[in-house]
């Protein structure tokens, strides 16, 4: 793992005023996307997230104020995807981020301030697209309060199922829908069996859901017929980025037996645009510990290194915006509040649980965690949990109420990291709109 280093350092500003103090985006996170101008035919290129503004990659490599290691690795980043920068490894990344951080850092020359505030573009005058090519997307199933939770629901005598504490569970997602956040998308159709009945129906879903996650993008893969053992797997780490793994409910219970979901997943995923890489996230890493009186994981699952620093303390809230809402110029409500240190399996346990049996990732492939909920009914990461399963309605603070997801809500995600010592960083925000669904077949 990364070791903390001076680009940590809370006490460093920058010559950019927008960056000290910044919620997300001060020197000391320096996250990556791929964007452009709005509105323009530009290339899209690959960028950092400073302050209020975001570092063209490409322009920068242009200006002549980099070297050997550092050029090199603005000039792959600066692609119009960053999967060939994400294969590199992590002398590649660290070279970008620990030079752009020397670029940016107060004091600084005023021929070098001048030279990257030309390659500035004000952040709210940008669209992004996906950071990479995601060639395969893989969701996992990894926290123990949200599998219990909607467990109970199906299964109120035995919610939990028996593989659970033993393994991270997963599924093969659908790589062709993953959307940039901000992309709105229509309410899937499919097939369901409503409750009381024994005939299924087929139709727009009625129970449209969202699952608060983050996901993980690799970095170098492993060759076909390999696995990447646990002391190992955090080399393989890129990044993180939040992710909305959208669900329809009734269409996704009724097709999982005995087969995991399918369209009750496919239809869309949205992720944020920035990825935060995981040196930024060095601080705020936490020791990996599974209560005594739970089954500890198997020799290949275990190791030290990720029971001293293989959790981390990033928070995380859902907020619903309802069209009501907007028409009358009112926020949004944030409906949960947690953080992902109480998930019950690790990223590095994910990349090793993946290729134990010889799968091959690849550059860009995407991880999800899961569904991420805490502990308290507060900390849901799902709306089937926190109106448990559609039977207790949440009230919104102008009144409407809400047993799953309505035509025109729009849900937005945001994700954080703070604590004594470290500089705040964050996440930015992952938003999707729900859209009426297309006529039927």
């Amino acid at each position: 793992m990364f070791p903390l280093n001076h680009t940590h350092d809370p006490k460093t500003r920058s010559w950019l005023d927008s960056a000290n103090g910044h919620p997300d985006f001060p020197l000391q996170n320096l996250p990556l996307a791929v964007c452009r101008r709005s509105g323009s035919h530009e290339v899209f290129r690959g960028s950092v997230a400073i302050g209020d503004h975001v570092l063209d990659l490409a322009a920068l490599a242009r200006q002549g104020l980099l070297h050997g290691a550092v050029q090199q690795a603005c000039e792959a980043a600066a692609q119009s995807s960053l999967n060939d920068f994400m294969a590199q490894g992590r002398a590649t990344w660290q070279a970008l981020r620990h030079g752009l951080f020397d670029l940016l850092q107060a004091p600084s020359s005023a021929v070098a301030q001048e030279a990257v505030r030309a390659c500035l573009i004000s952040r709210n005058q940008v669209e992004y697209t996906l950071p990479a090519r995601v060639g395969d997307y893989t969701d996992f199933y990894t926290s123990i309060h949200h599998a219990r939770s909607v467990g109970r629901i199906a299964r109120p005598n035995d919610p939990l199922t028996a593989n659970f504490q033993w393994l991270p569970i997963a599924y093969h997602g659908r790589a062709s829908s993953l959307v940039v956040s901000g992309t709105a998308f229509h309410r899937p159709m499919g097939q369901a069996l409503p409750a009381g009945v024994n005939t299924p129906v087929q139709g727009a879903s009625a129970r449209l859901d969202y699952e608060l996650e983050l996901g993980a993008f690799i970095g170098p893969g492993n060759g076909h017929g390999t696995s990447i053992p646990l002391d190992q797997a955090e080399e393989h780490l890129f990044g993180l980025c939040l992710l909305n793994d959208w669900s329809a409910r009734d269409i996704q219970f009724w097709e999982m037996t005995p087969l995991g979901p399918f369209l009750g997943k496919n239809f869309c995923t949205s992720i944020s645009p920035w990825i935060v890489s995981m040196e930024a996230l060095a601080p705020f890493r936490l020791p990996f510990e599974r209560p005594a009186h739970e089954p500890q994981p198997l020799p290949y699952l275990a190791g030290a290194i990720n029971r001293a620093q293989g959790a981390l303390d990033i928070q995380l809230e859902v907020h619903l915006e309802t069209a009501q809402q907007r028409a009358q110029g009112q926020i949004g409500a944030r409906l949960s509040h947690t953080s992902f240190r109480h998930q019950y399996w690790t990223f590095a346990q994910m990349v090793t649980q993946h290729t134990m049996g010889g799968c091959n990732l690849q550059s860009g492939d995407l991880l999800g965690s899961g569904t991420i909920s805490g502990p308290a009914p507060e900390e849901a990461g799902a709306i089937i949990e926190l109106t448990q399963g559609g039977r207790q309605p949440l009230s919104l603070p102008n009144g409407e109420q809400r047993t799953f997801l309505q035509d025109g809500d729009v849900v937005s995600l945001r994700g954080w990291c703070d604590k004594p010592g470290a500089a705040r960083i964050g996440f930015g925000e992952c938003t999707g709109q729900v859209l009426p669904a297309r006529t039927a077949l």
